[in-house]
């Protein structure tokens, strides 16, 4: 897996989105070890906004307190017009959606086989 340009490996790294999505108040976030059945990435953070303004105070939280942490950021994408943005940083991908979107998309179903490690509801 690409490792983020950082001291903390992607297990902190995975944490460190799940409790700055938690700080904002985020609903249902689920970090999980795709590992063992995912090519390019080590952890999957997943969580909703209730509003296109929640989602990007989320997403932005995240990028700032990575930023902060020296944690390199690889791509984004996304828009809170969308209902999804995510944010990735090598080995580890954060998927913020409005419900109605995570409904749609289902990712905590389609990675089933993946090892949750942590989900705040």
């Amino acid at each position: 897996m690409k490792e983020a340009n950082s001291f903390l490996k992607a297990g902190e790294i995975a944490r460190l989105a799940t409790k700055v999505a938690s700080e904002k108040q985020a609903s249902d976030v689920l970090m999980l070890d795709v590992g063992g059945v995912c090519s390019f990435a080590d952890y999957f953070v997943i969580c909703s906004g209730d509003t296109k303004r929640h989602i990007e105070a989320v997403w932005q939280g995240i990028i700032d307190e990575m930023k902060k942490s020296g944690v390199a950021l690889y791509h984004k994408e996304g828009t809170s017009d969308s209902g999804w943005m995510l944010v990735d940083f090598g080995s580890v991908i954060i998927h913020i959606f409005t419900p109605p979107e995570r409904d749609y998309y289902q990712l905590d179903k389609l990675w089933s086989k993946a090892i949750p490690v942590l989900r705040i509801q």
